[in-house]
């Protein structure tokens, strides 16, 4: 009698046992899962322009590298969350080749080699980073447009505008628009943030500094989180 006590008694520590290590690891995969959010996600971002395209310019300060500068920021964020993130540049440079001549033909051939690294890599999000520049100094705010063919680019788009509004001085909306080549090429959920205006000196100064190049990135980062999540629930 005592020893089938005894096994009762065994077999009942063996099962709380068992029991505990399966609630433990399930525990543990979906603390795994809150704290990387992006784990499994291929993003490409896109820092505008380049090399001998500086883009939008306002004296020094050019549109290049001031996409680059949050565009690695936004990186180091994605990656933070589990995200494996492709550049299309790390550095001041276009995609041409070196010794091609004449600017408009090196752009067509840029934006070109832009849309096959995205399709390469076969990126789950896409995200172009861009600045404006306008005659009219008064012209402020950062806003996301998207390629209407496709529900879940706006819904992107949309999540990335709403952070954005949460965190800087904008009151624009996301905003469709089918004649931007990237977007329309790039066979994958896209958006492109146009972060600001140079041209207004208000803008340009926070633009241009670190501290709102870091709010502008977690903003990005904010919208791409809240999207996938979302996504990954229907």
């Amino acid at each position: 009698m005592k020893k089938y006590i005894i096994l009762a008694v065994i077999s009942v520590v063996f099962l709380g046992l068992s029991l505990y290590s399966v609630f433990w690891d399930q525990g543990k995969t979906d603390s795994s899962a809150n704290v990387m959010p992006l784990a499994g996600q291929v993003i490409v971002l896109d820092p505008g322009h380049g090399g001998v395209d500086g883009g939008a310019d306002y004296g020094e300060d050019q549109e290049k590298t001031v996409t680059l500068q949050t565009a690695l920021f936004l990186r180091d964020y994605l990656q933070e969350a589990g995200a494996q993130v492709v550049l299309t540049r790390d550095g001041d440079y276009d995609l041409a080749p070196e010794d091609m001549d004449g600017y408009s033909k090196r752009k067509s051939y840029d934006i070109r080699r832009r849309v096959k690294l995205i399709q390469d890599v076969e990126a789950d999000v896409f995200i172009s980073i861009h600045l404006n520049s306008v005659v009219n100094e008064g012209w402020r705010g950062a806003q996301t447009f998207y390629y209407p063919e496709e529900e879940e680019n706006k819904r992107l788009a949309n999540a990335i505008q709403q952070r954005l509004k949460d965190s800087i001085e904008t009151n624009r909306q996301a905003l469709a628009m089918d004649n931007v080549y990237i977007l329309k090429h790039a066979e994958t959920t896209s958006a492109l943030v146009e972060m600001g205006f140079l041209s207004n000196s208000e803008e340009r100064a926070l633009l241009t500094s670190e501290d709102y190049q870091r709010r502008l990135a977690s903003s990005i980062y904010e919208g791409v989180v809240e999207y996938v999540t979302a996504e990954q629930e229907l």
